[in-house]
């Protein structure tokens, strides 16, 4: 018969045609503005993206492994309650480093709205301590097109409210 079974690979997600065809034309862009303006470029992205942060380092199944004799039994882990032992943070740099870490109150639901006043009223202050002068550069936002960074409230601030700051998003 000459098969082999093969079993499916994960992807994070399938992309239309025109999906595929848009990132080549951004990256196309993205490499022809560093050509020509060189770090002037990079030093004006500033990247941003939501993570969940525990307050425990869980451990795989590989680094719990012990060595025992057959005979003895297998060791013995406390199963933790991961739900109640995690924070969302936003988190934002450039190439320069870290310029914003916020954690998320409990219970806070990450929307338009809220991700604007983080924008607003929390990082921009931190841009301007941390980066004096970037944001008169204009600043270009790096970040995933989740609903929350393409909301109109949310790109249409960042247009008027930081100095021409666009969204570079992937």
């Amino acid at each position: 018969m000459n098969k082999k079974k093969k079993f499916s690979k994960w992807v994070p997600h399938l992309l239309t045609d025109e999906q595929k065809e848009s990132r080549i034309n951004f990256s196309r862009n993205f490499l022809r503005r560093f050509q020509t303006e060189q770090n002037d470029f990079l030093g004006r992205i500033i990247t941003g993206d939501e993570t969940w942060v525990y307050s425990w380092d869980p451990e795989t199944k590989r680094q719990s492994a012990k060595w025992r004799d057959f005979d003895e039994p297998r060791p013995e882990k406390v199963r933790r309650k991961q739900g109640a032992l995690k924070v969302m943070h936003m988190i934002f740099f450039d190439m320069n480093g870290v310029i914003l870490r916020w954690p998320v109150p409990i219970g806070t639901t990450i929307n338009a709205q809220y991700y604007k006043k983080v924008l607003q009223d929390i990082l921009r202050p931190a841009i301007r301590k941390k980066r004096p002068g970037l944001l008169e550069s204009g600043i270009l936002f790096h970040h995933d097109n989740a609903p929350v960074h393409t909301a109109r409230a949310v790109t249409g601030w960042l247009q008027v409210g930081t100095a021409g700051a666009s969204s570079l998003f992937t």
